[in-house]
């Protein structure tokens, strides 16, 4: 199956880096290109607009911002052989970050993006400066998890319209109100030669599965091994996070701060992102100064 065409009114990529295998990654970026680097990263299945409104948040407050698609999301291609393989997304993070110049940054990780983060910085796949998890911790409640994985697998055969696209994503997330626009829906979907609509990601990405317990071995370790300012972000309405897992992440990482985000779901930034981009600035400005403007600017 190919990625599909873009459909009219979705965002041209800032950026685009070459990542690990010869893969094009397409990014955006915020704000002061001098500032401090904070390299977000978004979780399966969604996109680098994920983190638009915490990248303007970042820019204003005199960070460098960037985020980008994670290999067969989004913009940025898929992967020939489809690899997407935890270690493939941290190879592809370090070409970014090579491709920015190689300076310290902070990471951002929701979800695989946090794992990916978690997993460069715990194995010194890359040194950064702080680290910032949101709705991620090694322990994972697999009632959530195969909510989003049967989100992601439904429809192989595609949409009829955007109409049913945003059906679709209002079943999912039902506590947020169906958007009277489809207009936004462009970035999400790919328009296939048969006419239907597809969701932007490589249906093999979700084929990619991991085993629960070395994964939960493989984070646990990430997470006992982490010496940088840490702080871990949860969504109180979270199906994927508990707060048993909150605290045995906490009990690996005992130097970790925490965030409870209430009224927002396992897509902490988007469910909340006034509240997620407070909590995150007001974490960075203490450990990852600018001295440009305060924790209250706005986006």
């Amino acid at each position: 199956m190919e990625a599909g065409e873009r459909l009219p009114g979705t965002p041209t990529p800032m950026h685009t880096w070459i990542g690990t295998d010869g893969v094009k990654l397409a990014g955006d970026s915020w704000g002061n290109p001098d500032g401090p680097l904070v390299v977000l990263l978004h979780g399966g299945g969604q996109t680098r607009h994920a983190w638009g409104g915490t990248g303007k948040r970042l820019g204003a407050a005199g960070y460098s911002a960037v985020a980008f698609d994670a290999r067969g999301h989004g913009d940025s291609e898929w992967c020939p052989d489809g690899n997407y393989s935890q270690d493939a997304m941290v190879s592809d993070l370090n070409c970014v970050l090579t491709a920015l110049g190689g300076q310290q940054a902070v990471l951002v990780g929701a979800s695989m993006g946090g794992c990916t983060s978690l997993v460069a910085v715990g194995e010194d796949s890359v040194d950064a400066r702080a680290l910032i998890l949101v709705d991620i911790v090694p322990h994972t409640e697999p009632a959530g998890v195969a909510r989003i994985q049967a989100f992601m697998q439904q429809r192989p055969e595609g949409f009829g319209s955007l109409d049913e696209v945003a059906d679709a994503i209002t079943q999912y997330r039902p506590q947020q109100t169906r958007p009277q626009s489809l207009d936004g829906l462009a970035k999400n979907v790919r328009l296939g030669k048969d006419g239907k609509f597809r969701w932007h990601w490589d249906p093999r990405f979700i084929g990619n599965q991991h085993d629960r317990n070395r994964r939960h071995a493989r984070l646990s370790a990430c997470a006992r091994r982490l010496t940088l300012p840490t702080l871990l972000v949860r969504g109180g309405n979270s199906d994927v996070v508990s707060e048993a897992g909150v605290e045995e992440f906490l009990g690996f990482c005992p130097r970790a701060e925490y965030v409870n985000v209430s009224e927002a779901g396992h897509m902490v930034a988007g469910d909340r992102n006034d509240a997620f981009g407070l909590a995150a600035i007001d974490f960075l400005l203490r450990h990852v100064r600018t001295g440009e403007m305060s924790a209250g600017s706005p986006a």
